[in-house]
């Protein structure tokens, strides 16, 4: 029997698993990558008997994976805030999937705990930028400001982490940054280290950002702006952080964020209002390769000749929502 632990490389699937192992100490295998390689399923071979564990990828987008493991025998426990899709019944699945835009998989995960390692959902809320729900967490636990704006950095410093084209994009590799974290049981003694994976990526977000506050508007109306990145290894990294950082300055405003992938195609990162969590999923599902939540989603390869009609589309969908 093989135990498998599938997760998203971003701050949300990382924490998940963290809760979760910490919780319920396992020896597994670790299925992960970029936060865009969501198709995470297809890389699981299973026999009758093994035990799989998915967080933070839609199950929409992984659903004949998904019934070829359970046919196979195998267990699974799924956990994700993403579109269900049909969920394949068998006895041999458990699923916790809830699409409501105020949560996360973190945040699921945090509920079934029962709340034993909610300092790391609030960071993880954070980094998903559910600030709203980060920040009633973080009450409950009453937390002082500086932990709380330390919390807040986490998340946004490990989701930064998760964006790349492949993994030679990234500072760190998701699995082995899942393994360093694993030793911080409580995430403010991060707080203390001067040369830790936190003061590491906190470098190297400061000036990736600087850079993307360079890069030029598109196109801009009153509900929405398309900001432009180059082909770059820093590009890469930032465009959801910065996406989550143009929505937090502008919360009535959808934002689009596009990079050039050097191929006459273009990796978009869509927001959504933060005042209207809704509809990222709807826009980026009309087009191939499209696809995440309500408030935040994707396009892994828009042809440089369909970028008017992407922001066409986005711009038209909040004048009429």
């Amino acid at each position: 029997m093989s135990n498998i632990d599938v997760f998203n490389g971003d701050a949300d699937g990382i924490v998940a698993l963290l809760q979760l192992r910490w919780r319920y100490p396992q020896q597994s295998t670790l299925v992960t990558g970029v936060k865009r390689d969501i198709q995470l399923l297809q890389r699981v071979d299973v026999a009758a008997g093994d035990n799989v564990c998915v967080l933070d990828i839609s199950a929409e987008r992984n659903g004949r994976d998904l019934k070829r493991i359970l046919e196979a025998g195998a267990h699974v426990f799924y956990v994700d805030h993403h579109r269900r899709g049909d969920i394949p019944l068998s006895p041999n699945l458990v699923t916790r999937i809830d699409p409501d835009p105020y949560q996360c998989t973190s945040t699921l995960v945090d509920q079934y705990l029962n709340g034993a390692y909610r300092s790391w959902a609030v960071a993880a809320a954070f980094g998903d930028n559910l600030t709203e729900t980060a920040i009633k967490l973080a009450r409950s636990l009453s937390l002082t400001t500086e932990q709380t704006n330390f919390l807040k950095e986490l998340g946004i410093l490990l989701n930064y982490n998760g964006y790349g084209r492949e993994v030679n994009d990234l500072h760190y590799h998701p699995a082995e940054l899942y393994k360093q974290l694993q030793a911080y049981p409580d995430p403010f003694a991060l707080m203390l280290l001067k040369d830790s994976v936190f003061t590491n990526l906190q470098d190297a977000y400061q000036r990736d950002m600087a850079k993307a506050k360079n890069s030029p508007i598109v196109y801009q109306s009153d509900n929405a702006v398309v900001i432009l990145l180059a082909d770059a290894p820093w590009s890469r990294r930032v465009s959801g952080v910065y996406g989550n950082e143009l929505a937090n300055q502008n919360p009535e405003r959808a934002h689009g964020v596009v990079t050039d992938n050097g191929d006459d195609t273009y990796t978009v990162s869509v927001r959504a209002p933060i005042n209207r969590r809704s509809g990222a999923d709807e826009i980026c599902s009309q087009f191939p390769n499209g696809g995440g939540r309500a408030a935040a989603a994707g396009i892994n390869q828009l042809p440089c000749d369909q970028l008017e009609s992407f922001w066409q589309i986005l711009s038209n969908y909040y004048q009429q929502h």
